[in-house]
């Protein structure tokens, strides 16, 4: 029988691999760690692999060798749609073909965002603070309505598109930045350049893959041009933002608040449960932590039933697909 090794397993992941496994006749092993060159020998027996994960398996290029040449993997489905978890180009190289789920659920992303917005817009946080301290008073937190606010979205994907659609529903005027214009979003957003929506908007929102073009892409020139009243959101991937530049902005009042879904640093912190007064090991994440006009989730844009469903089912069908010698439309090949 078929067998694939399905890696860091979450608990609400494995109903849906193994649901996957009975419909197709496939062995599915869900192990809760990640692949390592320290785990690299439990794939041994498998005709292939199905991975998320925080980082990469390896920075040592040998390791796709041995993966193909000592235990025969051809192909590795990732459960994302990021690939900054692989070496594509060590991968091909030693004959692993390697797949992504790129659209497993636009909308829960999407719906993301749109949360870290409405609350910060509302000033949830603030509230909430002072509620710790019996302080029930809303003087100084007025907030203003979507209707009245231009929201840019830098990265008009997917994700980017949907979330451009449903702040249209909500009256919102859209500003869209991206290597290409999109004509099926005509009278939703407004394409220009990144300087133009950099000025214009109360809400920066990222939606833009991690890559050599994009690291760092917001800097501390990128968060000078942001009305000092703007909102940042960033529910893509942490290295497009130089977080040292984001705490420099938030505290010299150059931007008003952000919503943050992930952050640099953030693979040996978020999945974790760290006990009470244990330190994070990541002094940025404190700093935002400790705002009251910051929010943060630990990378759960995608933590959504349909999504999650999506992520395992589709990276199984990929790994299958190869293994029995098809080919994907969501194979990656690099240029």
């Amino acid at each position: 029988m078929t067998s694939i090794a399905f890696y860091h397993t979450l608990p609400e992941e494995q109903p849906f691999a193994e649901q996957w496994a009975e419909e197709h006749h496939v062995d599915v092993t869900c192990f809760p760690f990640e692949l390592t060159d320290e785990t690299l020998h439990t794939v041994d027996g498998f005709d292939g692999i199905s991975y998320k994960q925080r980082f990469r398996p390896s920075n040592n290029p040998d390791f796709y060798r041995k993966l193909h040449d000592d235990y025969g993997i051809r192909q590795i489905a990732l459960r994302s749609a990021g690939i900054d978890s692989i070496d594509v180009k060590a991968a091909n190289e030693h004959g692993i073909r390697i797949t992504n789920v790129p659209s497993y659920s636009p909308s829960a992303v999407a719906q993301l965002a749109l949360t870290h917005i409405l609350q910060l817009l509302r000033h949830v946080p603030q509230y909430r603070e002072r509620n710790t301290h019996q302080d029930f008073a809303a003087t100084g937190l007025m907030s203003r309505e979507l209707s009245e606010l231009t929201v840019g979205i830098i990265g008009v994907g997917r994700i980017g598109s949907t979330l451009a659609r449903m702040l249209h529903a909500l009256g919102v005027t859209v500003l869209g930045n991206d290597i290409r214009e999109r004509n099926d979003l005509d009278g939703i957003i407004t394409f220009t350049s990144k300087d133009d929506l950099l000025a214009r908007a109360d809400v920066v929102s990222m939606h833009t893959y991690l890559d050599e073009t994009t690291y760092h892409l917001m800097d501390a020139h990128r968060f000078a041009q942001m009305k000092p009243t703007a909102i940042f959101i960033n529910a893509s991937r942490g290295p497009i933002v130089d977080t040292q530049a984001l705490i420099d902005a938030l505290q010299r009042h150059e931007i008003a608040a952000a919503g943050l879904d992930v952050i640099e640093g953030e693979a040996t912190l978020f999945g974790q449960t760290l006990k009470p007064g244990e330190p994070t090991g990541n002094p940025a994440y404190d700093t935002l932590a400790a705002m009251p006009n910051v929010v943060i989730t630990p990378h759960i844009a995608f933590f959504t039933d349909i999504a999650v469903r999506n992520m395992a089912q589709q990276s199984l069908n990929d790994a299958l697909t190869i293994i029995q010698g098809g080919t994907s439309e969501h194979e990656i090949h690099l240029d």
